[in-house]
Protein backbone atom coordinates (compact mmCIF):
# COMPACT_ATOMS: atom_id res chain seq x y z
CA UNK A 1 0.00 0.00 0.00
CA UNK A 2 1.25 3.47 -0.73
CA UNK A 3 0.07 6.94 0.13
CA UNK A 4 -1.25 9.00 -2.75
CA UNK A 5 -1.76 12.61 -1.78
CA UNK A 6 -3.86 14.97 -3.90
CA UNK A 7 -2.01 17.89 -5.47
CA UNK A 8 -4.50 20.72 -5.11
CA UNK A 9 -3.89 24.03 -6.78
CA UNK A 10 -4.32 27.37 -5.12
CA UNK A 11 -7.15 28.31 -7.48
CA UNK A 12 -9.10 25.19 -6.63
CA UNK A 13 -9.07 25.59 -2.86
CA UNK A 14 -8.39 29.14 -1.82
CA UNK A 15 -10.13 32.50 -2.10
CA UNK A 16 -8.49 35.85 -1.56
CA UNK A 17 -8.72 36.37 2.16
CA UNK A 18 -6.10 37.64 4.56
CA UNK A 19 -7.78 36.27 7.66
CA UNK A 20 -6.04 33.01 8.59
CA UNK A 21 -9.13 31.51 10.22
CA UNK A 22 -11.17 31.95 7.04
CA UNK A 23 -8.39 30.60 4.89
CA UNK A 24 -7.95 27.53 7.06
CA UNK A 25 -11.70 26.87 6.96
CA UNK A 26 -11.45 26.54 3.19
CA UNK A 27 -8.90 23.74 3.28
CA UNK A 28 -10.09 20.59 1.56
CA UNK A 29 -10.79 17.61 3.78
CA UNK A 30 -7.83 15.36 4.39
CA UNK A 31 -7.74 11.96 2.81
CA UNK A 32 -7.60 9.17 5.37
CA UNK A 33 -6.08 5.73 5.57
CA UNK A 34 -6.93 3.05 8.13
CA UNK A 35 -4.41 0.88 9.98
CA UNK A 36 -4.40 -1.22 13.08
CA UNK A 37 -1.39 0.63 14.52
CA UNK A 38 0.25 3.94 13.68
CA UNK A 39 3.76 4.55 15.02
CA UNK A 40 5.25 8.05 15.02
CA UNK A 41 9.04 7.95 14.71
CA UNK A 42 11.38 5.51 12.97
CA UNK A 43 13.93 5.35 15.77
CA UNK A 44 14.89 2.28 17.82
CA UNK A 45 11.66 2.30 19.86
CA UNK A 46 9.28 2.74 16.94
CA UNK A 47 10.98 0.22 14.70
CA UNK A 48 11.26 -2.37 17.48
CA UNK A 49 7.55 -1.97 18.14
CA UNK A 50 6.73 -2.38 14.46
CA UNK A 51 8.87 -5.49 14.10
CA UNK A 52 7.48 -7.09 17.25
CA UNK A 53 3.89 -6.45 16.18
CA UNK A 54 4.48 -8.24 12.89
CA UNK A 55 6.31 -11.08 14.60
CA UNK A 56 3.35 -11.62 16.90
CA UNK A 57 0.65 -11.20 14.26
CA UNK A 58 1.64 -10.85 10.60
CA UNK A 59 -1.84 -9.66 9.68
CA UNK A 60 -1.69 -6.52 11.84
CA UNK A 61 -1.59 -3.40 9.64
CA UNK A 62 1.31 -1.24 10.84
CA UNK A 63 2.54 2.09 9.48
CA UNK A 64 5.52 4.15 10.70
CA UNK A 65 5.74 7.85 9.88
CA UNK A 66 9.10 9.60 10.16
CA UNK A 67 9.69 13.34 9.87
CA UNK A 68 13.25 12.91 8.59
CA UNK A 69 13.87 12.74 4.85
CA UNK A 70 14.90 9.11 5.29
CA UNK A 71 15.13 6.65 8.15
CA UNK A 72 18.14 7.64 10.26
CA UNK A 73 18.30 11.22 8.99
CA UNK A 74 17.38 12.66 12.40
CA UNK A 75 18.99 9.96 14.54
CA UNK A 76 21.86 11.20 16.71
CA UNK A 77 23.43 9.19 19.50
CA UNK A 78 26.87 8.23 20.80
CA UNK A 79 26.41 5.32 20.54
CA UNK A 80 27.48 2.32 22.56
CA UNK A 81 24.55 -0.08 22.61
CA UNK A 82 23.69 -2.80 25.06
CA UNK A 83 22.49 -5.70 22.82
CA UNK A 84 19.93 -7.04 25.32
CA UNK A 85 16.98 -5.83 23.23
CA UNK A 86 18.44 -6.87 19.89
CA UNK A 87 19.10 -10.35 21.21
CA UNK A 88 15.43 -10.68 22.10
CA UNK A 89 13.96 -8.99 19.05
CA UNK A 90 16.20 -10.49 16.36
CA UNK A 91 18.13 -13.40 17.93
CA UNK A 92 19.84 -14.23 14.63
CA UNK A 93 21.38 -10.75 14.15
CA UNK A 94 24.91 -11.79 15.15
CA UNK A 95 25.12 -14.17 12.19
CA UNK A 96 23.97 -11.54 9.67
CA UNK A 97 25.67 -8.67 7.85
CA UNK A 98 24.73 -5.73 10.04
CA UNK A 99 26.16 -2.28 10.86
CA UNK A 100 26.88 -3.61 14.38
CA UNK A 101 30.49 -4.65 13.93
CA UNK A 102 32.71 -3.09 16.61
CA UNK A 103 32.69 -4.76 20.02
CA UNK A 104 34.01 -2.76 22.96
CA UNK A 105 37.58 -3.85 23.73
CA UNK A 106 38.75 -1.16 26.16
CA UNK A 107 36.67 0.82 28.65
CA UNK A 108 38.14 3.94 30.33
CA UNK A 109 36.88 6.62 32.71
CA UNK A 110 38.67 9.91 33.39
CA UNK A 111 38.36 12.84 35.74
CA UNK A 112 39.74 15.85 33.84
CA UNK A 113 41.39 18.92 35.24
CA UNK A 114 42.44 21.86 33.10
CA UNK A 115 45.87 20.49 32.25
CA UNK A 116 45.66 16.80 33.06
CA UNK A 117 43.45 13.96 34.07
CA UNK A 118 43.11 11.01 36.39
CA UNK A 119 42.02 7.63 35.09
CA UNK A 120 39.58 5.98 37.46
CA UNK A 121 40.21 2.27 38.08
CA UNK A 122 37.53 0.15 36.46
CA UNK A 123 37.28 -1.90 39.64
CA UNK A 124 35.86 1.14 41.43
CA UNK A 125 33.04 1.51 38.94
CA UNK A 126 29.67 -0.13 39.70
CA UNK A 127 29.23 -3.32 37.63
CA UNK A 128 26.42 -1.83 35.55
CA UNK A 129 28.88 0.76 34.19
CA UNK A 130 30.96 -1.89 32.42
CA UNK A 131 30.74 -1.85 28.63
CA UNK A 132 31.98 -5.41 28.24
CA UNK A 133 29.74 -7.13 25.68
CA UNK A 134 28.47 -3.85 24.20
CA UNK A 135 28.98 -2.49 20.69
CA UNK A 136 30.01 0.86 19.20
CA UNK A 137 27.70 1.84 16.36
CA UNK A 138 26.20 4.56 14.27
CA UNK A 139 22.65 4.44 15.61
CA UNK A 140 21.37 6.00 12.39
CA UNK A 141 22.83 3.08 10.44
CA UNK A 142 21.31 0.62 12.91
CA UNK A 143 17.90 2.21 12.39
CA UNK A 144 18.24 1.94 8.62
CA UNK A 145 18.98 -1.76 9.05
CA UNK A 146 16.04 -2.22 11.44
CA UNK A 147 13.82 -0.49 8.88
CA UNK A 148 14.71 -3.13 6.28
CA UNK A 149 13.76 -5.81 8.79
CA UNK A 150 10.44 -4.10 9.46
CA UNK A 151 9.65 -3.64 5.78
CA UNK A 152 10.52 -7.27 5.15
CA UNK A 153 7.76 -8.19 7.57
CA UNK A 154 5.23 -5.95 5.81
CA UNK A 155 5.50 -2.74 7.85
CA UNK A 156 4.86 0.41 5.81
CA UNK A 157 7.38 3.18 6.51
CA UNK A 158 6.88 6.72 5.25
CA UNK A 159 9.86 9.02 5.75
CA UNK A 160 9.49 12.71 5.00
CA UNK A 161 6.06 12.88 6.68
CA UNK A 162 5.95 14.93 9.86
CA UNK A 163 3.11 13.93 12.18
CA UNK A 164 1.76 17.35 13.11
CA UNK A 165 -1.49 16.59 14.91
CA UNK A 166 -2.97 13.89 17.12
CA UNK A 167 -6.54 12.98 16.16
CA UNK A 168 -8.83 12.68 19.18
CA UNK A 169 -12.46 11.59 19.11
CA UNK A 170 -14.68 10.93 22.12
CA UNK A 171 -11.71 11.40 24.44
CA UNK A 172 -9.51 8.80 22.75
CA UNK A 173 -6.63 9.04 20.29
CA UNK A 174 -7.64 7.62 16.91
CA UNK A 175 -4.52 8.37 14.87
CA UNK A 176 -2.43 11.26 13.62
CA UNK A 177 -2.43 13.71 10.75
CA UNK A 178 0.66 14.62 8.79
CA UNK A 179 1.39 18.28 8.19
CA UNK A 180 0.23 20.21 5.16
CA UNK A 181 2.92 20.88 2.56
CA UNK A 182 3.35 24.04 0.53
CA UNK A 183 2.12 26.75 2.90
CA UNK A 184 4.04 30.02 2.87
CA UNK A 185 5.21 32.15 5.78
CA UNK A 186 2.10 34.26 5.42
CA UNK A 187 -0.09 31.22 6.09
CA UNK A 188 -1.41 31.04 2.54
CA UNK A 189 -1.04 28.12 0.17
CA UNK A 190 1.61 28.18 -2.53
CA UNK A 191 1.48 26.51 -5.91
CA UNK A 192 1.70 22.78 -5.36
CA UNK A 193 0.02 22.95 -1.93
CA UNK A 194 -0.72 19.47 -0.62
CA UNK A 195 -3.07 18.67 2.22
CA UNK A 196 -1.84 16.39 4.97
CA UNK A 197 -3.04 12.84 5.36
CA UNK A 198 -5.02 11.33 8.24
CA UNK A 199 -3.56 8.02 9.39
CA UNK A 200 -6.22 6.46 11.55
CA UNK A 201 -5.58 3.51 13.81
CA UNK A 202 -6.93 1.44 16.65
CA UNK A 203 -3.75 2.28 18.60
CA UNK A 204 -1.20 5.08 18.15
CA UNK A 205 2.33 4.74 19.55
CA UNK A 206 4.43 7.88 19.97
CA UNK A 207 8.15 7.19 19.59
CA UNK A 208 9.31 10.69 18.69
CA UNK A 209 12.37 10.87 20.93
CA UNK A 210 13.11 13.45 23.60
CA UNK A 211 10.66 16.37 23.85
CA UNK A 212 8.56 15.26 20.90
CA UNK A 213 5.84 17.78 20.11
CA UNK A 214 2.98 15.26 20.02
CA UNK A 215 4.21 13.49 23.13
CA UNK A 216 4.47 16.81 24.95
CA UNK A 217 0.88 17.60 23.95
CA UNK A 218 -0.46 14.21 25.08
CA UNK A 219 1.40 14.39 28.40
CA UNK A 220 -0.30 17.71 29.03
CA UNK A 221 -3.76 16.74 27.73
CA UNK A 222 -4.03 13.50 29.68
CA UNK A 223 -2.10 14.65 32.77
CA UNK A 224 0.46 11.89 32.33
CA UNK A 225 3.16 13.66 34.38
CA UNK A 226 0.98 14.28 37.43
CA UNK A 227 2.60 12.93 40.59
CA UNK A 228 5.95 12.47 38.88
CA UNK A 229 9.17 14.42 39.24
CA UNK A 230 9.74 16.96 36.45
CA UNK A 231 11.52 15.54 33.43
CA UNK A 232 15.16 16.62 33.28
CA UNK A 233 17.22 17.06 30.12
CA UNK A 234 20.72 17.44 28.82
CA UNK A 235 21.97 18.67 25.49
CA UNK A 236 24.25 16.26 23.67
CA UNK A 237 26.60 17.54 20.97
CA UNK A 238 28.50 15.19 18.71
CA UNK A 239 31.08 15.22 15.94
CA UNK A 240 32.20 12.34 13.78
CA UNK A 241 35.88 12.36 12.84
CA UNK A 242 38.12 10.27 10.64
CA UNK A 243 41.44 10.14 12.44
CA UNK A 244 44.95 9.10 11.47
CA UNK A 245 45.26 5.28 11.50
CA UNK A 246 48.05 5.44 14.07
CA UNK A 247 45.70 7.19 16.49
CA UNK A 248 42.74 4.89 16.02
CA UNK A 249 42.11 2.25 18.70
CA UNK A 250 39.25 0.14 17.43
CA UNK A 251 36.81 -0.71 20.21
CA UNK A 252 38.02 1.94 22.68
CA UNK A 253 35.30 3.56 24.78
CA UNK A 254 36.38 6.58 26.82
CA UNK A 255 34.22 8.71 29.13
CA UNK A 256 35.19 11.73 31.19
CA UNK A 257 33.72 14.38 33.46
CA UNK A 258 35.14 17.54 34.98
CA UNK A 259 36.92 20.17 32.87
CA UNK A 260 35.92 22.36 31.06
CA UNK A 261 32.73 22.50 33.15
CA UNK A 262 32.90 23.89 36.66
CA UNK A 263 31.92 21.80 39.66
CA UNK A 264 28.39 23.23 39.74
CA UNK A 265 27.63 22.35 36.12
CA UNK A 266 26.86 18.74 35.28
CA UNK A 267 28.00 17.02 32.12
CA UNK A 268 30.66 14.87 30.54
CA UNK A 269 32.17 13.53 27.36
CA UNK A 270 32.63 10.41 25.27
CA UNK A 271 35.10 9.20 22.65
CA UNK A 272 34.22 6.01 20.77
CA UNK A 273 36.63 4.43 18.24
CA UNK A 274 34.92 2.23 15.64
CA UNK A 275 34.87 1.00 12.04
CA UNK A 276 37.41 2.47 9.58
CA UNK A 277 39.39 4.99 11.63
CA UNK A 278 36.22 6.69 12.83
CA UNK A 279 35.89 8.38 16.21
CA UNK A 280 32.64 9.71 17.64
CA UNK A 281 33.33 12.52 20.08
CA UNK A 282 30.52 13.98 22.12
CA UNK A 283 29.82 16.29 25.00
CA UNK A 284 26.74 16.44 27.22
CA UNK A 285 25.73 19.43 29.35
CA UNK A 286 22.93 19.00 31.86
CA UNK A 287 20.32 21.65 31.15
CA UNK A 288 19.82 22.54 34.80
CA UNK A 289 22.89 24.81 34.62
CA UNK A 290 22.48 28.25 36.17
CA UNK A 291 24.86 30.63 34.35
CA UNK A 292 23.03 32.21 31.36
CA UNK A 293 26.40 33.00 29.76
CA UNK A 294 27.29 29.31 29.40
CA UNK A 295 27.40 27.97 25.83
CA UNK A 296 27.25 24.15 25.57
CA UNK A 297 28.59 24.31 22.00
CA UNK A 298 31.64 26.33 23.03
CA UNK A 299 32.26 24.12 26.04
CA UNK A 300 32.35 21.18 23.64
CA UNK A 301 34.86 22.92 21.38
CA UNK A 302 37.00 23.82 24.40
CA UNK A 303 36.89 20.22 25.63
CA UNK A 304 38.65 19.03 22.47
CA UNK A 305 41.68 21.18 23.31
CA UNK A 306 42.44 19.24 26.50
CA UNK A 307 45.92 17.63 26.43
CA UNK A 308 44.43 14.14 26.83
CA UNK A 309 41.96 14.72 23.98
CA UNK A 310 43.44 16.91 21.25
CA UNK A 311 46.10 14.49 20.05
CA UNK A 312 43.43 12.04 18.86
CA UNK A 313 42.12 14.59 16.36
CA UNK A 314 45.27 16.34 15.16
CA UNK A 315 45.75 15.43 11.51
CA UNK A 316 42.18 14.11 11.32
CA UNK A 317 39.11 15.32 9.46
CA UNK A 318 35.76 16.30 10.92
CA UNK A 319 32.99 14.60 8.92
CA UNK A 320 29.74 15.53 10.62
CA UNK A 321 28.16 17.44 13.47
CA UNK A 322 24.84 17.39 15.30
CA UNK A 323 23.02 18.01 18.57
CA UNK A 324 19.94 16.78 20.36
CA UNK A 325 18.22 16.90 23.72
CA UNK A 326 18.55 13.87 26.00
CA UNK A 327 16.09 12.87 28.72
CA UNK A 328 17.83 12.64 32.09
CA UNK A 329 15.07 12.40 34.70
CA UNK A 330 15.15 8.63 34.81
CA UNK A 331 12.93 6.46 36.98
CA UNK A 332 11.26 9.25 38.96
CA UNK A 333 10.38 11.31 35.89
CA UNK A 334 8.85 8.68 33.61
CA UNK A 335 5.27 9.82 33.00
CA UNK A 336 2.28 7.54 32.83
CA UNK A 337 2.88 5.76 29.53
CA UNK A 338 -0.64 4.94 28.38
CA UNK A 339 -3.62 7.04 27.41
CA UNK A 340 -6.86 6.15 25.64
CA UNK A 341 -5.87 4.86 22.23
CA UNK A 342 -2.11 5.01 22.56
CA UNK A 343 1.16 5.08 24.48
CA UNK A 344 4.60 6.64 24.78
CA UNK A 345 7.74 4.71 23.84
CA UNK A 346 11.48 5.18 24.23
CA UNK A 347 12.89 8.63 24.82
CA UNK A 348 9.40 10.12 24.52
CA UNK A 349 8.85 8.36 27.84
CA UNK A 350 12.32 9.18 29.22
CA UNK A 351 14.06 5.80 29.37
CA UNK A 352 17.69 6.98 29.15
CA UNK A 353 20.08 5.60 31.75
CA UNK A 354 22.16 8.74 32.41
CA UNK A 355 25.25 7.24 34.13
CA UNK A 356 25.56 4.60 31.42
CA UNK A 357 24.86 7.18 28.66
CA UNK A 358 22.57 4.63 27.05
CA UNK A 359 18.95 4.62 26.03
CA UNK A 360 18.55 2.66 22.80
CA UNK A 361 18.28 -0.71 24.58
CA UNK A 362 15.50 0.56 26.83
CA UNK A 363 13.84 2.27 23.88
CA UNK A 364 13.70 -1.01 21.98
CA UNK A 365 12.55 -2.95 25.04
CA UNK A 366 9.73 -0.45 25.57
CA UNK A 367 8.71 -0.75 21.93
CA UNK A 368 8.58 -4.52 22.25
CA UNK A 369 6.65 -4.33 25.52
CA UNK A 370 4.09 -1.94 24.04
CA UNK A 371 3.77 -4.10 20.92
CA UNK A 372 2.96 -7.15 23.01
CA UNK A 373 0.22 -5.24 24.83
CA UNK A 374 -1.21 -3.88 21.57
CA UNK A 375 -1.17 -7.30 19.92
CA UNK A 376 -3.07 -8.77 22.89
CA UNK A 377 -5.61 -5.97 22.77
CA UNK A 378 -6.20 -6.39 19.04
CA UNK A 379 -6.49 -10.15 19.40
CA UNK A 380 -9.20 -9.55 22.00
CA UNK A 381 -11.06 -7.23 19.62
CA UNK A 382 -10.30 -4.08 21.60
CA UNK A 383 -9.56 -0.64 20.12
CA UNK A 384 -8.93 2.90 21.33
CA UNK A 385 -8.86 1.88 24.99
CA UNK A 386 -6.03 2.37 27.44
CA UNK A 387 -3.09 -0.04 27.48
CA UNK A 388 -2.97 0.00 31.27
CA UNK A 389 -0.95 -3.23 31.46
CA UNK A 390 1.88 -1.59 29.49
CA UNK A 391 2.18 1.21 32.02
CA UNK A 392 2.06 -1.27 34.89
CA UNK A 393 4.59 -3.65 33.34
CA UNK A 394 7.61 -1.47 32.62
CA UNK A 395 8.72 -0.91 36.22
CA UNK A 396 9.02 -4.66 36.85
CA UNK A 397 10.73 -5.25 33.51
CA UNK A 398 14.39 -4.96 32.56
CA UNK A 399 13.75 -1.27 31.83
CA UNK A 400 12.63 -0.61 35.37
CA UNK A 401 15.49 -2.61 36.84
CA UNK A 402 18.00 -0.69 34.71
CA UNK A 403 16.65 2.72 35.75
CA UNK A 404 15.94 1.85 39.40
CA UNK A 405 19.58 1.15 40.17
CA UNK A 406 20.70 4.58 38.93
CA UNK A 407 17.72 6.65 40.06
CA UNK A 408 19.73 8.82 42.46
CA UNK A 409 22.77 9.48 40.25
CA UNK A 410 21.33 12.58 38.58
CA UNK A 411 19.73 14.10 41.72
CA UNK A 412 22.95 13.64 43.73
CA UNK A 413 25.00 15.20 40.94
CA UNK A 414 22.64 18.17 40.78
CA UNK A 415 22.52 18.69 44.55
CA UNK A 416 26.18 18.08 45.45
CA UNK A 417 28.08 19.18 42.34
CA UNK A 418 30.22 17.06 40.08
CA UNK A 419 32.99 15.90 42.43
CA UNK A 420 30.87 14.90 45.43
CA UNK A 421 27.82 14.07 43.33
CA UNK A 422 29.57 11.56 41.07
CA UNK A 423 31.26 9.89 44.03
CA UNK A 424 28.06 9.62 46.06
CA UNK A 425 26.11 8.53 42.98
CA UNK A 426 28.60 5.73 42.36
CA UNK A 427 28.26 4.62 45.99
CA UNK A 428 24.48 4.60 45.65
CA UNK A 429 24.72 2.52 42.47
CA UNK A 430 26.96 0.06 44.33
CA UNK A 431 24.47 -0.31 47.19
CA UNK A 432 21.61 -0.67 44.71
CA UNK A 433 23.49 -3.59 43.21
CA UNK A 434 22.69 -5.33 46.50
CA UNK A 435 19.11 -4.13 46.58
CA UNK A 436 19.09 -1.07 48.82
CA UNK A 437 19.88 2.65 48.87
CA UNK A 438 21.10 4.79 51.75
CA UNK A 439 19.09 7.78 50.51
CA UNK A 440 15.89 6.17 49.23
CA UNK A 441 14.63 7.86 46.08
CA UNK A 442 15.58 11.51 45.64
CA UNK A 443 13.70 14.21 43.78
CA UNK A 444 15.03 16.47 41.03
CA UNK A 445 13.83 19.87 42.17
CA UNK A 446 13.12 22.57 39.60
CA UNK A 447 12.42 21.99 35.91
CA UNK A 448 15.35 23.02 33.70
CA UNK A 449 13.52 26.14 32.51
CA UNK A 450 13.65 27.53 36.06
CA UNK A 451 17.32 27.06 36.94
CA UNK A 452 18.94 30.08 35.26
CA UNK A 453 20.13 32.90 37.49
CA UNK A 454 19.69 36.51 36.38
CA UNK A 455 22.70 37.67 34.36
CA UNK A 456 23.50 40.30 36.99
CA UNK A 457 24.39 37.47 39.40
CA UNK A 458 26.74 35.72 36.95
CA UNK A 459 30.00 36.35 35.15
CA UNK A 460 30.33 36.21 31.35
CA UNK A 461 32.47 33.38 30.00
CA UNK A 462 35.22 34.25 27.52
CA UNK A 463 35.47 31.44 24.98
CA UNK A 464 38.50 31.22 22.67
CA UNK A 465 38.02 31.79 18.97
CA UNK A 466 37.86 28.61 16.87
CA UNK A 467 40.98 27.64 14.95
CA UNK A 468 39.16 25.87 12.10
CA UNK A 469 41.24 22.73 12.60
CA UNK A 470 40.26 21.32 15.97
CA UNK A 471 37.64 23.83 17.09
CA UNK A 472 34.93 25.36 14.94
CA UNK A 473 32.10 27.89 14.87
CA UNK A 474 28.40 27.07 14.85
CA UNK A 475 27.63 27.90 11.25
CA UNK A 476 30.40 25.73 9.77
CA UNK A 477 29.20 22.97 12.08
CA UNK A 478 25.57 23.30 10.99
CA UNK A 479 26.80 23.01 7.39
CA UNK A 480 28.16 19.54 8.23
CA UNK A 481 24.78 18.49 9.61
CA UNK A 482 23.28 18.88 6.11
CA UNK A 483 20.40 20.83 7.63
CA UNK A 484 17.85 22.12 5.17
CA UNK A 485 14.40 23.68 5.51
CA UNK A 486 12.03 25.14 2.97
CA UNK A 487 12.46 28.83 3.85
CA UNK A 488 9.01 29.97 2.75
CA UNK A 489 6.97 28.06 5.31
CA UNK A 490 5.33 28.95 8.62
CA UNK A 491 7.89 29.22 11.44
CA UNK A 492 8.38 26.00 13.37
CA UNK A 493 9.92 27.90 16.30
CA UNK A 494 7.09 29.86 17.86
CA UNK A 495 7.57 32.70 20.33
CA UNK A 496 4.37 33.18 22.31
CA UNK A 497 5.07 36.69 23.60
CA UNK A 498 7.80 38.72 21.89
CA UNK A 499 7.54 41.51 24.46
CA UNK A 500 8.24 39.01 27.23
CA UNK A 501 11.22 37.72 25.30
CA UNK A 502 12.72 41.22 25.38
CA UNK A 503 11.72 42.07 28.96
CA UNK A 504 12.91 38.79 30.49
CA UNK A 505 15.04 36.62 28.22
CA UNK A 506 17.10 39.61 27.10
CA UNK A 507 16.85 42.19 29.87
CA UNK A 508 17.07 39.79 32.82
CA UNK A 509 19.01 36.81 31.46
CA UNK A 510 21.19 38.50 28.78
CA UNK A 511 19.76 36.47 25.90
CA UNK A 512 20.83 32.90 26.74
CA UNK A 513 19.03 31.53 23.65
CA UNK A 514 21.92 32.68 21.46
CA UNK A 515 24.23 30.54 23.61
CA UNK A 516 22.22 27.45 24.54
CA UNK A 517 21.20 26.90 20.91
CA UNK A 518 23.92 24.77 19.25
CA UNK A 519 23.03 25.88 15.73
CA UNK A 520 23.01 29.68 15.68
CA UNK A 521 19.23 29.87 15.36
CA UNK A 522 18.72 32.72 17.82
CA UNK A 523 20.34 36.15 17.79
CA UNK A 524 19.78 39.45 19.55
CA UNK A 525 20.80 42.21 17.15
CA UNK A 526 20.82 45.98 17.53
CA UNK A 527 18.40 47.73 15.22
CA UNK A 528 17.71 51.43 15.56
CA UNK A 529 19.36 51.41 18.95
CA UNK A 530 17.06 48.65 20.23
CA UNK A 531 17.61 44.89 20.54
CA UNK A 532 15.62 42.72 18.15
CA UNK A 533 15.12 38.97 18.42
CA UNK A 534 16.09 37.19 15.20
CA UNK A 535 15.20 33.55 14.54
CA UNK A 536 17.24 31.80 11.83
CA UNK A 537 14.89 28.81 11.66
CA UNK A 538 16.66 27.37 8.62
CA UNK A 539 19.64 26.50 10.89
CA UNK A 540 17.57 24.41 13.32
CA UNK A 541 18.91 20.88 13.92
CA UNK A 542 15.78 19.92 15.89
CA UNK A 543 17.56 19.50 19.23
CA UNK A 544 14.60 21.22 20.98
CA UNK A 545 16.79 22.81 23.65
CA UNK A 546 14.91 26.09 23.24
CA UNK A 547 11.64 24.34 24.06
CA UNK A 548 13.23 23.10 27.28
CA UNK A 549 15.55 25.85 28.53
CA UNK A 550 13.80 29.14 27.73
CA UNK A 551 13.34 30.70 31.19
CA UNK A 552 9.73 31.69 30.47
CA UNK A 553 8.75 28.61 28.44
CA UNK A 554 8.07 31.18 25.74
CA UNK A 555 9.49 29.21 22.79
CA UNK A 556 7.73 26.18 21.37
CA UNK A 557 9.22 23.79 18.81
CA UNK A 558 6.79 22.22 16.34
CA UNK A 559 7.57 20.06 13.31
CA UNK A 560 8.44 21.89 10.10
CA UNK A 561 7.43 20.51 6.72
CA UNK A 562 8.21 16.82 6.45
CA UNK A 563 11.78 16.07 5.44
CA UNK A 564 13.10 19.36 6.83
CA UNK A 565 15.96 19.46 9.31
CA UNK A 566 19.30 17.69 9.51
CA UNK A 567 20.40 14.76 7.41
CA UNK A 568 22.98 13.06 9.58
CA UNK A 569 25.37 10.76 7.76
CA UNK A 570 26.61 7.81 9.84
CA UNK A 571 25.69 9.48 13.14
Amino acid sequence: MSITRPIVTLAQTWKKNKEKETVMAELPAREAMEFDVVIVGAGPAGLAAAIRLKQLSPDIGVVVVEKGSEVGAHILSGAVIDPIALDRLLPEWRSEDTPIKTAVTDDRFYWLGQSGGLRLPNLLMPPLMSNHGNFIVSLGSVCKWLATKAEGLGVEIYPGFAAAEVLIENGAVVGVATGDMGIGKNGEAKDGFTRGMELRAKYTLLAEGARGSLSKAMIAKFGLAEGREPQKFGIGLKELWQVAPAKHQNGLVQHSFGWPLDNATGGGSFLYHFDDNLVSVGFVVHLNYSNPYLSPFDEFQRFKTHPRIRDTFEGGKRLSYGARAITEGGYQSVPKLSFPGGALLGCAAGFVNVPRIKGSHNAMLSGMLAAEQVASALAAGRAHDELADYDAAWRSSDIGNDLWRVRNAKPLWSKLGTFAGVASGALDMWTNTFGFSLVGTLGHGKPDAETLKPAAQCSPIAYPKPDGKLTFDKLSSVFLSNTNHEEDQPPHLKVTDMALQKASEYDVYAGPSQRYCPAGVYEWVEEGGQPRFVINAQNCVHCKTCDIKDPNRNITWVPPEGGGGPNYPNM
